[in-house]
């Protein structure tokens, strides 16, 4: 539960705050960057929701938070149902976010012959049934050795695969299925791994139907600058490598819907999407230069 006693002082007045314990994973931010926002290396509130939409939106931050930060004077009833969130077709943000992979993004991609966890929720108690209803998990895609949380508990409960690329395998020792070097991998049907080191050694996308990327650390959109980004102080391997490897993506998949494990998500016209990866991996290399 959020500490009111630690409510921030840099929040706006109201209902809603989030306490100094966090820890500025930027989850909320990127989820409801209308209510969250930056000050001095934490979030805050920066307005306070209005009418039942905005108060459902504050709960699914509050629910997300790795650090249970964020709360609410009176507390109120939190909604049954937040998560999984329903993101575009198939696609569910899971929420539930862990402080031991710093508040990174989960998803649950609903399908046919096998459903797909990518990167690893929290495992709750909150969130177990709904997963149970819509098939469970076939197959769990790791995207690299920080977001690995509660990966091992929730194929142990489902039986599932688990791949991770082999640099990144002694974070997650229990994998069935390890990618190795740089080319392409299909995982299952219609699902393509794409190793690209540079956050990390290890680090993969997982391409689905041509449609979704999922991306972990390795590329995200940016509210502020309203472009696909990377991030060059949290790359733990090599800026020179994950721009090559970027620049292997764009020539390997096609996409419409970024999907990071931190930073914003979006959805773009593919072509679009196209463009604006090759502007960053060009933005990236004269950056390096």
């Amino acid at each position: 539960m959020a500490r009111l006693d630690q409510r921030h002082p840099a929040g706006v007045d109201g209902p809603w705050y989030v306490d100094t314990r966090c820890i500025d994973c930027g989850t909320c931010r990127e989820l409801i960057p209308e209510l969250f926002g930056p000050r001095a290396g934490q979030s805050v509130v920066v307005r306070q929701p209005e009418g039942e939409d905005g108060e459902h939106r504050a709960w699914l931050a509050a629910e997300a938070c790795p650090t249970s930060s964020i709360g609410r004077v009176p507390l109120g009833a939190r909604p049954p149902g937040l998560y999984p969130w329903p993101v575009d077709g198939p696609v569910y943000d899971l929420g539930h976010t862990s402080e031991s992979s710093f508040g990174a993004t989960s998803y649950l991609v609903v399908r046919p012959d096998g459903n797909l966890l990518v990167d690893s929720p929290r495992f709750t108690r909150r969130l177990l049934p709904a997963v149970d209803e819509l098939g469970g998990v076939g197959h769990v895609l790791l995207t690299h050795r920080d977001d690995v949380a509660d990966a091992a508990r929730w194929a142990d409960r489902y039986g599932a695969r688990t791949w991770i690329h082999a640099a990144d395998r002694s974070a997650a020792p229990w994998a069935t299925d390890v990618l190795e070097g740089t080319e392409a991998t299909t995982v299952a049907a219609g699902v393509t791994a794409v190793p690209v080191p540079g956050h990390t050694r290890g680090s993969v996308v997982f391409a689905v139907d041509d449609r979704w990327l999922f991306t972990g650390d390795s590329l995200a959109w940016s509210h502020r600058r309203q472009d696909l980004v990377a991030f060059r102080d949290a790359c733990w391997y090599s800026w020179s490598e994950q721009t090559a490897s970027l620049a292997r993506l764009a020539a390997t998949v096609r996409f419409e819907w970024v999907l990071p494990g931190h930073g914003a998500r979006v959805g773009l016209e593919a072509d679009d999407a196209h463009r604006r990866l090759l502007a960053l991996v060009g933005r990236m290399g004269s950056a390096a230069a």
